[in-house]
Parts: structure tokens; C-alpha cells; sequence
């Protein structure tokens, strides 16, 4: 009887701050700049220099916690982490050890997969199932960032670029509570997401603003004891994270299956080849010799500052989602799509207070108003009509005064360019639907008369060519007639035609 295994992971993910200043220095925080531009002698630990508490640090760091749930420590301490890296100019690294400022937490998550089809032999489509839960956090810790190691091909040395080191960090270290490479992405987009609809990051894995450290292991399903962890290093893609992990939890079960132990190791995944292959034994706490900084002093934090923070968070995009969903009545895809970034979402729900059809308008930010932002590198506040502008609009196309087809094709960019009364502009470009018999049953007779083989083939049994005598009434209408109207009197006359 085959064994089944149970994957088990715990997640380091590290965020960058979008702080100006460093850390523990006034060293600009700048991504991109020349290499060794934004250093300092307190970023490079010359003797006699003393480290500076950076306040925005702080304050991010509690809006996080507060954002997850956390336990605010109000007196929280810092350590010297030492170890040895070319990249690591003061020789230990400032973290949070014995007295992290967050504690406990838990991040909600969702996770789809396909239903299997109703009925196979219909060619029934199979739909989404949204999973949600909690994953459960450990601490949140501040810290400072180490510089970079560049390794370029070809090259005989290894080249130092100190620009990064000493850049403010929040680690986010969670229990070993996520079970598969689906829920890591999920967890980290998530966390991506949080981090930007907050302002404490930007959020950009190719930078390296966020990334995470992915601690793998394997256990027979029903087995309490956690198996041994292998922790694959500075994951900044989750296309990789996702290739990182089914490759570990495969090369566990692999060896534990030819009667071999899981060796404690530091990994490193190669995105040419999708396979890990091990940096070195895993270090322990001890390993790092921890003790207390003796230059910064512990941070004590007021209830009324917590509270200043706390009135900055607002809405949470898991509860925006939410909103859209239950108040709004959005399907998840649109959801979700709106409530990925703030900006948009409280631009959409300003808008959707005066709307007529909210759903429709979704569709509308969706597909052509976010398009159009994007193209032009605006802001959501940016968009040149008003709330009662675009509910206008929309009443144009509810109304049937012009087609939604119309409207969005030549309607909407014309007022973006110039912002003006919906119903005006219509009129001043004439595109108001024309619903009159008269004016249409000629139009229909002229398509009828020109078309005879298509007439023939409609009476034959072709029944969709309607849509080309559609396309041919509203060229010759310039797009103005009325489509209910023309469906019906084309229905009549093609009907009754006699061959």
C-alpha cells in the first residue's frame, strides 16, 4: 500500500519598505541608483558611528500588524544577527530576535479550482470553486536588508553593490501552516497586494521589494511530527515559488520513499532547470549568535500612536472584495480585478454610489476606463468625468437612446478627450438611435433588395445571416438605428419574403 504524503510550509517573507531614508541611516532608500551611490559610514559600520531609528519604519511595521490582526508589542527590542557575507559590510545584521513588535496574526487567503462539468456529454463548462482561509502568522519582525552579490557570467570577481544594505525590511514569518505550492502564491500575492493598498511597499518582486524564503517539508498524511525542512532562499517570482516547491516536496517524498533521510539544508532554485540544489547546511539560532544591540534602545510605542495608525488602514481589500461581492453583486472575477489596487477601488465605489447599474458599470471600468488610465499613466482620480457623468451615459444606454456597442466604441472616447453632457455630445455626433418605422423599413427594403443570394440562403434555413443584415442597416444608418426595432422589421419582411 502506497503512502500518501502531506506537504508542509512555513514561509519568511520579506518586504522592503517605501521609506526615503535607511533603516538605522539617513542613506537615501533608492532602487536603481548607480552601485555603491547611497552608503554611508553608519551603513558601512565604521567605528564610532551609532545607528538612528528610523520612525516611518516603525510606523509601517505597526500598520502591517494591525492590517493582519497582530498583537502590538508596545515595547519591542532589537539584536545583532551575525554572520559573514561579502554583501554584509557591518559584519551583523540589526533584526528583532527575543522582542519582535508584532506577534501572532493571520493572513485570509483564496485559492480556486475547477469544478468537475455537471455533464460531460453536454460539454457542460466547468466552474471555479473559491477556498478561503486563514494562514496563521508567527511574528512580524523590523530588520535591515543586506547589499547585493552580483555574479555576472564570464567575469572572474564577484562585484559588491552596497546600495541595497541597510534598507528598512518587515519580515512576516508564518507557522508552518500552508500545504501546497497554490496556497504560497496565494499568500504572497496576497501579502503583495496588502502591502501596496497600505503604502508600505511597493510591492515589486523583479526589484526584489518582496520575497520570501520557502521552508519545505514532507510528513505521512495523519503524522503529527513535522518532517525535516529544506528552505529554498529569496524567492522574487511565485511562478518560481510554485516550481520550487512541487520540485522539493517531489525530491523529499523521493528520497524518504528509497529509504533515505532529508537532509536540514539551505537551498537555491535555477529557473532554467526547475530544480533546487543545496547552498549549505541549514543554519540554527544559535548559529547566528544573537544578543541584544547595545546602541538602540528599546522601542516604546503609546497607545495613542496605535491608535494614529490604526485610523489610517481603512478598508482591507479582503473586506473590499467582500463589499463588491455581497453589496454590489459582482461576479469574483470583476471582484476581485477591483478591489486589487485602492486607488480603484474607492474611485469604483464613489462611482457606484451614483450608478444605475452597477454591474454594467464594472464591466465598463473594467474594460475600457482602466484600459484608458493605463494608456495614458493616470491615477483613478484622474479620470476626466465625474461620477454623475459616466451614471449619465450609462442612463443613455439603459434608455436604448444609443447602443452600448456605439457608446463605448465612439461615445466614451470622445468624452474622455473632451468631458461634456453624454446626451449632447450624442445628439452633436448623431449617434441617438433612430426608432422610426418609416426611416428603417427603407433601409431594410434597400439591404433586402441588394442581398438576394443571402435572402435565399436565410430562407433556406441560415437563420444567423440576420446578423448581416443587421451590419447592413446600421452602416447605412450610420450606426443610429435602432437594433429591436431593425431586428424585428428584418424578422417580418425575411420571413414573408416569398422566393
Amino acid at each position: 500500500m502506497s503512502t500518501t504524503y502531506e506537504t508542509v510550509i512555513g514561509l519568511e517573507a520579506h518586504v522592503q519598505l517605501a521609506t526615503e531614508s535607511k533603516a538605522f541611516a539617513a542613506d537615501r532608500n533608492r532602487f536603481g541608483n548607480e552601485p555603491n551611490r547611497n552608503i554611508s559610514m553608519i551603513t558601512l559600520g565604521y567605528p564610532g558611528t551609532l545607528p538612528m531609528l528610523n520612525e516611518q519604519q516603525v510606523r509601517f511595521a505597526v500598520k502591517l500588524g494591525l492590517a493582519l490582526g497582530c498583537k502590538i508589542n508596545r515595547r519591542s527590542t532589537f539584536d545583532r544577527k551575525n554572520y559573514f557575507y561579502a554583501d554584509l559590510p557591518k559584519g551583523y545584521q540589526i533584526t528583532q530576535d527575543e522582542c519582535p513588535i508584532c506577534i501572532g496574526g493571520e493572513m485570509p487567503i483564496r485559492t480556486t479550482s475547477l469544478a468537475p462539468a455537471a455533464a460531460p456529454e453536454k460539454e457542460a463548462r466547468s466552474q471555479k470553486l473559491e477556498t478561503r482561509r486563514s494562514v496563521k502568522l508567527h511574528h512580524i519582525h523590523m530588520e535591515e536588508d543586506a547589499g547585493k552579490s552580483i555574479h555576472a557570467a564570464g567575469e572572474a570577481y564577484t562585484k559588491v553593490d552596497l546600495n541595497r544594505a541597510g534598507t528598512p525590511l518587515l519580515e512576516i514569518v508564518t507557522d508552518p501552516d500552508l500545504r501546497s505550492a497554490e496556497e504560497v502564491d496565494a499568500f504572497m500575492s496576497g501579502m503583495r497586494q496588502l502591502v501596496r493598498w497600505l503604502g508600505v511597499s511597493d510591492g515589486n518582486m523583479q526589484e526584489g521589494s518582496l520575497r520570501c524564503d520557502v521552508n519545505v517539508s514532507v510528513r505521512p498524511e495523519g503524522q503529527e511530527e513535522f518532517g525535516t525542512r529544506c528552505e529554498v532562499k529569496n524567492m522574487n517570482s511565485m511562478k518560481f515559488a510554485r516550481q520550487a516547491v512541487s520540485y522539493e516536496v517531489e525530491r523529499q517524498i523521493a528520497l524518504i520513499e528509497n529509504g533515505e533521510k532529508v537532509r536540514q539544508q539551505t537551498r537555491q532554485f535555477d529557473p532554467e532547470t526547475g530544480t533546487t540544489s543545496a547552498l549549505r547546511d541549514k543554519e540554527d539560532a544559535h548559529d547566528y549568535r544573537y544578543f541584544p544591540d547595545p546602541d538602540l534602545p528599546p522601542v516604546l510605542l503609546t497607545e495613542a500612536f496605535i491608535d494614529e495608525v490604526r485610523k489610517e488602514i481603512g478598508t482591507l481589500p479582503w473586506d473590499a472584495y467582500d463589499q463588491l461581492i455581497t453589496e454590489f453583486q459582482l461576479p469574483p472575477d470583476d471582484a476581485s480585478q477591483l478591489s486589487e489596487d485602492r486607488d480603484v477601488y474607492e474611485t469604483f465605489i464613489a462611482y457606484a454610489a451614483e450608478s444605475p447599474a452597477v454591474t454594467d458599470l464594472a464591466k465598463l471600468w473594467i474594460n475600457k476606463l482602466l484600459p484608458w488610465l493605463s494608456e495614458k499613466r493616470l491615477t483613478p482620480a484622474d479620470l476626466p468625468l465625474s461620477p454623475e457623468e459616466i451614471a449619465r451615459f450609462q442612463k443613455l444606454i439603459l434608455a436604448g437612446d444609443v447602443t452600448a456597442s456605439v457608446a463605448t466604441a465612439k461615445l466614451l472616447p470622445n468624452l474622455l478627450l473632451t468631458p461634456g453632457d453624454p446626451m449632447q455630445r450624442a445628439e452633436e455626433m448623431g449617434l441617438i438611435q433612430n426608432t422610426d418605422t418609416d426611416f428603417l423599413g427603407g433601409l431594410v427594403d434597400e439591404v433586402i433588395a441588394q442581398n438576394p443570394d443571402k435572402v435565399a440562403s436565410y430562407q433556406k434555413g441560415k437563420k444567423g445571416l440576420i446578423g448581416f443584415f443587421m451590419g447592413e442597416v446600421m452602416k447605412r444608418s450610420k450606426g443610429s438605428a435602432g437594433p429591436k426595432e431593425t431586428q424585428a422589421l428584418l424578422k417580418t419582411k425575411l420571413d414573408g419574403f416569398a422566393l
